[in-house]
């Protein structure tokens, strides 16, 4: 399981960070350092299921709403959204001012 969520989040780390070496070969460190660092434990240790929940949870973060921006020209910048990209519908957006009920609950109300 450790080795399924780690390969998962060696993949998500590439398309997030496709194209940028420098930041790439950065995820790819951390991540390994922090499998080597949980890799001493024993099997039955209960922080090693939270673990790699954890690793799976990152990895969906970096493929569907992680997006590198490139600076072009002036104040431009060229987005790099893939096929993984969560698109939302901004329909929160339209209601501006608006009270938004969220589950019944008001969201960001003070």
């Amino acid at each position: 399981m450790a080795l399924q969520a780690y390969r998962h989040l060696l993949r998500a780390a590439r398309i997030a960070f496709e194209g940028d070496v420098r930041v790439l070969d950065a995820a790819r460190q951390s991540i390994r350092q922090g499998f080597r660092d949980m890799a001493t434990l024993p099997a039955s240790d209960p922080s090693i299921p939270p673990a790699i929940q954890h690793a799976g949870e990152v990895a969906s973060f970096l493929r569907a709403n992680l997006v590198q921006g490139k600076k072009e020209e002036g104040d431009m910048y060229k987005l790099r959204i893939h096929n993984d990209t969560e698109r939302g519908d901004n329909d929160t957006i339209k209601l501006g001012n608006q009270d938004i009920k969220m589950d019944g609950k008001k969201c960001c109300s003070s």
